[in-house]
């Protein structure tokens, strides 16, 4: 599996989740709510082609 990101997107991700408080230098609470935010418009999406595919 292949994630390429750019380096723009990469350091704005960082700068979000970054946790100085945290041993490992993120804030697991705020990457688990992006990480179910961004779960939760992918279903939304896949509803909506699956809407427009039952429709055709």
């Amino acid at each position: 599996m292949k994630f390429d990101i750019d380096s723009k997107t990469y350091e704005e991700i960082a700068r979000v989740i970054h946790s100085d408080e945290s041993p490992v230098g993120i804030d697991a609470k705020k990457t688990h709510i992006l990480i179910l935010n961004k779960l939760e418009e992918l279903n939304q999406r896949m509803q909506r082609i699956e809407r427009y595919i039952e429709k055709k």
